[in-house]
């Protein structure tokens, strides 16, 4: 026999159900719905670095471990990419540090060097290449600006033994055709279209 009541409870109870179940997967959806990309944020992180006078320094700085930085308003090229990426909560100190002190023969080595030094490794262009190679993606050293993202790694050749590295971020050159770079290449921390400039000897992504 037909039952207003129970069809109206059941209805009821359908309806609580799809609210019920609704308020708990849309806190789940929501902080990936808010959350930009981490190349996104990548990229953010190296433009607020442009906000800061530092003055080119190459020189070797005892720092600490882990989180060790050199001092405020100093740095190089690979402070650029260990300061963006420290802010997205990734220690290059760290990661470069333990890659190293598990495959030693794989890295150059400095002057003698028999064991990995936590102060410098992570600051020299030819160690994060071989990092970003083994713990990266390693992309093609192209021709084509389309082929650069936000977030990007790219290392040159400056001539000679010289290297050199910066980040791809999200804004474009004068005429929209490549994208700019963040970089120290010894007028601090700046923006600039000079993606090829230089001579491309390395291009990864990095988680």
């Amino acid at each position: 026999m037909w039952n207003p009541i129970s069809r109206g409870i059941s209805a009821v109870n359908s309806s609580m159900k799809k609210f019920l179940l609704l308020l708990f997967v849309l806190p789940l959806l929501l902080p990936v719905v808010a959350q930009p990309g981490r190349a996104a944020r990548l990229s953010q992180a190296a433009l607020e670095l442009t906000r800061q006078q530092v003055v080119y320094d190459p020189a070797y700085y005892r720092i600490a471990y882990p989180n060790g930085d050199v001092p405020a308003g100093r740095g190089v090229c690979t402070d650029v990419v260990i300061r963006a990426y420290r802010r997205l909560g990734v220690d290059l100190q760290v990661e470069v540090y333990r890659d190293r002190l598990a495959a030693f023969h794989l890295y150059p080595r400095y002057a003698g060097q028999t064991q990995p030094d936590r102060n410098i490794d992570h600051r020299r262009v030819p160690n994060l290449m071989v990092f970003f190679s083994r713990n990266g993606t390693v992309l093609p050293n192209s021709t084509r600006a389309s082929d650069y993202r936000p977030g990007d790694i790219v290392c040159w050749n400056l001539g000679g033994a010289v290297t050199h590295i910066g980040l791809v971020v999200d804004k474009k050159s004068a005429e929209g055709e490549r994208p700019l770079i963040v970089h120290n290449i010894g007028a601090g921390q700046v923006l600039e279209d000079c993606l090829f400039r230089y001579r491309v000897i390395g291009h990864y992504r990095y988680q």
